[in-house]
């Protein structure tokens, strides 16, 4: 147990504390301890012990097939376009260079998204891309119908997982 710092002297002539920096400073800078799983301290605060309590919950809570994945997608507001989009990737053409001629959205170069993050996305089009194996644009792997969503229909691609 800390002990109680030392009384303030307070100087005659200048009406000012006097302190002694040396002593007041460990009785300022106490360490802050935390216990090891509490349910009112949020996760990130928690100290992980040699229990692993903390880490297990965070394992548990953790949806699987990761937290983000690295996406692609071809965007067309009406279906009979994104069906001859779905043609030409059956024919071997590129994903990036069927993304650049029929996406409809801003990642028109190559249908690229970047990672994106588990509730970033809407619900039809974040279950499919984390349902979807990883693959490269030379091979892609993609939805097959396209994903309907509210802004149109995907045909999403996945080329990393974390």
């Amino acid at each position: 147990r800390a002990e109680t710092p030392p009384p303030l002297r307070r100087h005659a002539a200048a009406g000012e504390h006097q302190y002694e920096p040396g002593r007041l400073r460990p009785h300022i800078l106490l360490p802050l301890r935390l216990p090891q799983s509490h349910p009112d301290i949020p996760l990130p605060l928690r100290r992980r012990g040699a229990s692993g309590s903390a880490d297990a919950e965070k394992k548990e809570k953790a949806p699987k097939g990761g937290t983000a994945v690295k996406v692609r997608h071809i965007l067309c507001e009406k279906h009979g376009k994104c069906m001859e989009a779905m043609e030409k990737l059956k024919a071997g053409v590129r994903f990036s260079e069927v993304a650049s001629q029929y996406s409809e959205d801003k990642a028109r170069q190559g249908g690229d998204l970047g990672w994106m993050t588990r509730g970033s996305m809407v619900g039809p089009f974040q279950e499919a891309a984390f349902a979807l194996a990883i693959s490269t644009m030379d091979k892609p792997v993609y939805t097959d119908p396209p994903v309907k969503t509210k802004f149109g229909y995907h045909i999403i691609m996945v080329e990393g997982k974390k």
